[in-house]
């Protein structure tokens, strides 16, 4: 195991290496736990390491000012200096992020270590109301129920929302509860998916996720490409002309960001992430780290560049966020000849052909927390009415739309109560 040494974090550069340090160790400590071996002090003091290294950057609880430029050794700017600049030009040119995802699941990964899962629960229960009765009521449904397909959303729903993909790294004991769901003697299921939109890997779900090889399926992109339990990646087809223009895209928005002008794009929030038949960058953040000014001065300059790749406008539609800006490849709307976006929906489809799930039988258990999730929810349905459904949400307008596709639906509050609910059955 690589050990991870104490160090000043003054760059996002810098941060998102000491996250991807703490992944590997994660990977190892949930691999011994899963193979019911004790996890070392090695391992959890390196995650202690980790933890003081990102308070240490914090200027203000879990908030902390990081330079998007590398800091010149021979002239160092201190965290007040970097404060003062504010962010401005130049070299001292920085963002504020907010720290609270790894700070905190550090602090529960190392309290379930040290102490055991009782302890960890008692966490929860204290932060998230009404967790302990959320937990018994999903466990009362779900329990001894032999699943076929479990389909869930990640962020958001099995895992707590982060402000940056690439720091987004999942905690040891989500990994560990995750896993020993999808590996259950007799129970299933036999097809463990998680289904995001975010890219498979460089970067993508594979690089932040910390769970034992070959426990999960992962389908990224909505479902459009893959990784099996054997370990072989899949891919939705795509016709070559697309896939082309796709590709020119790609490299021009690579291009773009390099130039030190549009850099901090992608570095912030979702970045750049070229997924499979979809592209995603940033434009914002949720902390606001990027004047508004500038914010919109680069989305219309993506709306130019993909104007350019696409004058027709018939391969590709911009969708704004207010934080991403998401270029789509357009599919043949089968019914009447038109063009439409790819959804989850799609992904579910495509995955039970790939796959042979044969989701025709159930039973079956389809997790999320936006509505973008819905579409997995009514393929599920549309497939075997046998479905259950778990979404992580306060909204009870959404809430409502769950029901109403699936009867069989709990809503519960927090993505710590969903994986408890798993994790415990």
């Amino acid at each position: 195991m690589a050990a991870i040494r104490e160090r000043d974090i003054g760059t996002l550069k810098e941060f998102y290496g000491l996250m991807a340090e703490t992944a590997a160790v994660r990977r190892d400590v949930v691999r011994a736990l899963f193979g019911a071996v004790d996890v070392s002090e090695a391992h959890t003091a390196a995650l202690r390491t980790a933890l003081a290294c990102l308070r240490a950057a914090c200027f203000e609880g879990v908030r902390a000012e990081l330079a998007l430029d590398p800091v010149n050794p021979a002239n160092p700017v201190n965290r007040a200096d970097r404060i003062a600049a504010g962010g401005g030009g130049g070299a001292a040119r920085t963002i504020t992020v907010d720290l609270t995802y790894e700070i905190t699941e550090l602090e529960k990964d190392l309290l379930f270590l040290e102490h055991g899962e009782e302890a960890l629960a008692a966490r929860m229960a204290a932060t998230v109301p009404g967790f302990r009765d959320q937990v018994r009521d999903g466990r009362e449904v779900l329990d001894g129920v032999a699943l076929n397909c479990f389909v869930s959303d990640r962020d958001g729903t099995t895992n707590n929302y982060c402000g940056r993909y690439l720091s987004s790294v999942q905690s040891a004991w989500n990994a560990l509860f995750l896993a020993r769901f999808a590996t259950r003697p007799g129970l299933g299921p036999r097809f463990p998916i998680l289904l995001t939109s975010a890219p498979l890997a460089s970067p993508g779900i594979v690089d932040v996720s910390t769970a034992p090889e070959r426990t999960l399926i992962y389908a990224a992109s909505k479902g459009r490409e893959f990784l099996d339990l054997a370990g072989a990646r899949r891919h939705f087809p795509i016709e070559p002309e697309k896939q082309a223009l796709l590709d020119e895209l790609n490299r021009a928005l690579a291009a773009l960001v390099r130039e030190p002008e549009y850099e901090p794009f992608a570095l912030i929030g979702s970045g750049l992430q070229c997924k499979f038949g979809q592209t995603t960058v940033a434009r914002q953040d949720i902390d606001g780290s990027v004047e508004q000014d500038r914010s919109a001065a680069f989305l219309e300059t993506l709306g130019a560049l993909v104007a350019r790749i696409d004058p027709a406008g018939t391969n590709f539609r911009i969708e704004d966020t207010g934080l991403d800006v998401e270029v789509i490849l357009t599919v043949e709307d089968g019914q009447d000849g038109g063009a439409r976006d790819f959804d989850k929906g799609d992904g579910v489809r495509f995955l039970d052909t790939a796959l042979g799930m044969h989701m025709e039988s159930g039973p079956h258990l389809v997790c999320g927390d936006t509505g973008s999730d819905v579409p997995m929810l009514e393929a599920a349905m549309e497939k075997c009415l046998d479905t259950r459904a778990v979404f992580v949400t306060k909204n009870e307008k959404l809430a409502n739309r769950v029901r109403s596709v699936c009867p069989r639906a709990l809503i519960v509050s927090s993505p710590d109560v969903l994986v408890a609910i798993l994790g415990g059955l």
